[in-house]
């Protein structure tokens, strides 16, 4: 069992990370890794993922309602709009991760979360977001399309491979066809949440399946300072994207890769 000073910290990390382009798998494996501590466990990640997912319905509540009125209106009739056929494209585009998670996840859970795979994918998916930063289209694209949505949720496949960033990985592919930067920013966004919210009931049917004892007090603690610090970031995020571009987090991802490959080597 954690501490709940660990607790802590791997809430905060894991509210700061999901949404950011540096990998939130890649943080939370770090500490076990470099400082030996223990597994936060099943019920520990069930939390943070609930926290992350309040944090993105929350801050598109207003998007959200609008798709579904306009979805289920066009289920009964309506005539398609932009947002109901937004539904559909976030559906296609989660499936491509739907399944690498249930043929390749427990590859990935028992042969890649070491720090030579952490951080070449650091590193190799940190420069390729500094390629699409670069390439960035002005004004850029600003509505997802059938192929578009298919090719970004074909990228999303690959991110359960620890240091890839799910989010990074989404805003690359998004940038490198074209759209902009906060275009792409949003649909990954809103891509996470099914995402996250099957992430979050495979694990919660795992932990309802098992026997192990649960500290609710703990769980709460992370759920709600996870689903915080992921609030704020996805809003200062936001806020500051055309201002600061992807550079930032892409250095950070080079001086992380090189910090990892220096543990790993000594």
């Amino acid at each position: 069992m954690i501490e709940t000073y660990q607790a802590l910290l791997l809430a905060i990390l894991q509210g700061l990370t999901e949404f950011l382009p540096i990998s939130s798998s890649a943080h939370l494996v770090i500490p076990s890794l470099v400082l030996g501590w223990p597994d936060q466990g099943l019920a520990f990640d069930v939390a943070v993922h609930v926290g992350t997912l309040s944090a993105v319905l929350f801050y598109y509540r207003e998007d959200l309602g609008r798709m579904a009125r306009s979805w289920f209106g066009s289920l009964a009739g309506a005539p398609a709009t932009e947002d109901s056929r937004l539904v559909w494209y976030l559906a296609l585009a989660t499936v491509p991760a739907v399944v690498v998670g249930f043929v390749a996840g427990d590859y990935i859970e028992s042969s890649l979360r070491n720090l030579p795979v952490i951080a070449t994918t650091t590193l190799v998916f940190g420069v390729l977001l500094g390629i699409a930063d670069r390439r960035v289209a002005q004004p850029g694209r600003e509505q997802v399309n059938l192929s578009l949505a298919l090719l970004i949720g074909l990228a999303q496949a690959i991110a359960p491979i620890p240091g890839v960033s799910r989010s990074g990985v989404t805003i690359t592919a998004a940038l490198l066809l074209g759209m902009n930067r906060h275009a792409a920013a949003r649909f990954s966004f809103l891509l996470s949440i099914p995402v996250i919210a099957g992430a979050g009931l495979l694990k919660g049917w795992e932990l309802a399946s098992s026997d192990v004892s649960v500290d609710w007090l703990l769980l709460g603690m992370g759920a709600v300072v996870s689903g915080v610090t992921a609030y704020l970031c996805i809003a200062l995020f936001l806020r500051l994207l055309d201002r600061i571009g992807m550079m930032p987090f892409v250095y950070y991802r080079v001086v992380l890769a090189a910090a990892l490959y220096g543990l790993w080597l000594t």
